[in-house]
């Protein structure tokens, strides 16, 4: 069943990437920014690539208010300031934050901000009301640009609400990822955490789609 899928941060490679499989995979997505003209034309990348209109762009709190389902793919610095510009537009909605709290000039190294997470800081200013969900942090945008097959990385989904945890990981399912029920939202410092860890292998293996696999469990 196609749902509507907002990715603030969409023009950027994490969330471009994102974008791109759920469209692929038949959902409708809007790509929100600041700039809205940015993400109509990152959209209409995007409905190029899979030669079908699928994607459209908005501004960040139109895009939020039109989807079921946020995903927010901004850089930390740009994390609470953008929570509080769509705060409205998320009530009664799961928001899959895939933020990571890296430090500049120091990106390999693990950061552990204030709320203890960046998703953790998502649900205290969004409120109960918005659902919030942690995942995606872990796939190299590399991965998610090449439509040819399955993402050779698996994902963690940390969050409170089993339902939401759910949708989530059938929404990694549609776009090539196998994805896990990690445990509660306290637990996304696991998955936040583990980014600066493959961001160093990265580096010092000279590669740029490190990931991760969770071994053991039958399908």
């Amino acid at each position: 069943m196609s749902t509507t899928i907002a990715v603030l941060g969409g023009t950027g490679p994490e969330g471009g990437g994102l974008a791109l499989r759920w469209a692929h995979a038949g959902h409708t997505v809007i790509i929100g920014s600041r700039d809205a003209a940015r993400a109509q034309a990152a959209a209409e990348a995007i409905n190029a690539k899979i030669g079908a209109e699928r994607a459209s762009g908005a501004a960040n709190a139109e895009a939020a208010g039109a989807a079921e389902i946020v995903v927010l793919t901004v850089p930390y610095a740009a994390h609470e300031a953008t929570l509080e510009s769509v705060k409205g537009a998320c009530q009664g909605k799961i928001l899959v934050d895939v933020t990571v709290p890296l430090v500049p000039g120091k990106v390999t190294r693990v950061a552990l901000p204030p709320g203890g997470s960046a998703s953790q800081e998502a649900q205290a200013l969004l409120g109960p009301e918005v659902r919030v969900v942690t995942a995606f942090q872990n796939i190299s945008a590399e991965h998610l640009q090449e439509l040819g097959g399955p993402v050779d990385c698996d994902v963690l989904v940390c969050g409170d609400d089993k339902a939401s945890k759910a949708t989530v990981i059938a929404l990694a399912k549609d776009a090539g990822m196998t994805a896990y029920d990690a445990g509660p939202l306290a637990n996304a410092v696991i998955p936040e955490g583990l980014t600066s860890v493959l961001i160093g292998l990265n580096i010092r293996h000279k590669v740029k789609h490190s990931g991760i696999k969770i071994t053991g469990i039958a399908d």
